[in-house]
């Protein structure tokens, strides 16, 4: 981006990048490969979600079907619990786990779990400082001067958010990863054997969300380091 930036940007981010890259491709692949095989109790993931949901005092909690594949989300404002097409009628391993997943959520908010509050309130700066944050950082530092250096170290706080967000979202989704299996293991949904499915889905669904935070790290410090060297020129 600038200078030799661009090496620096490689180095700093390459290793998050193909991180990324295998967790995409880790859950693209077993979900695939689970979806294609059904769960002896033939039950579908909205039907496995509904007694999750019911089983633990939240009959409240709508479910409904969603466009998309992996569009799955729980949805803690309007207290609806959304399943894509590829969940939503499946009978499938991979539909049984992303199911209970979602579900997991919904008791989280059930519960007021601290992290998922924290990341609740978190989205309206996030989403600000996603796209503000590089704007104000870039014409900052291309200003070169001291108010310029200022807008910048101005632009990372704002852009830091969705580093902070990442590391948020890593203890909620695991722990409603952690509910998943523990209910599905529980519950006679799932036999024994079939949790291997569970385990792989589930997973390489949560080392997608490792990776996106060592991307927005890896981001971070990409920025702080350009800004370390504009102060040392001047």
């Amino acid at each position: 981006m600038f200078g030799g930036g661009y090496l620096l940007y490689i180095i700093i981010s390459l290793p998050a990048l193909l991180l990324g890259l295998w967790a995409q491709t880790k859950i693209k692949t077993s979900f695939a490969k689970y979806s294609r095989v059904r769960t002896t109790t033939g039950m579908t993931g909205a039907e496995v979600a509904r007694r999750m949901l019911d089983q633990n005092g939240l009959s409240n909690v709508r479910i409904e079907q969603v466009a998309g594949n992996l569009t799955d989300h729980y949805d803690p404002g309007k207290k609806v619990l959304r399943l894509s097409q590829s969940v939503y009628n499946s009978p499938s391993i991979a539909a049984a786990g992303v199911a209970a997943h979602e579900s997991g959520h919904a008791i989280q908010d059930k519960e007021k779990y601290g992290p998922l509050k924290l990341r609740s309130i978190m989205v309206p700066s996030v989403q600000i400082g996603s796209w503000l944050g590089p704007i104000i950082f870039i014409i900052g530092l291309m200003m070169n001067t001291q108010s310029g250096y200022t807008m910048a170290v101005v632009g990372l706080i704002l852009f830091s958010a969705t580093a902070v967000f990442a590391l948020v979202t890593l203890p909620v989704e695991l722990n409603a990863t952690q509910r998943a299996k523990e209910w599905l293991s529980n519950s006679g949904i799932i036999y024994n054997t079939e949790m291997e499915g569970v385990h792989k889905v589930l997973d390489s669904a949560a080392l997608t969300y490792v990776a996106a935070a060592a991307q927005s790290i890896s981001t971070i410090l990409y920025y702080a380091l350009l800004l370390t060297g504009r102060s040392r020129d001047n």
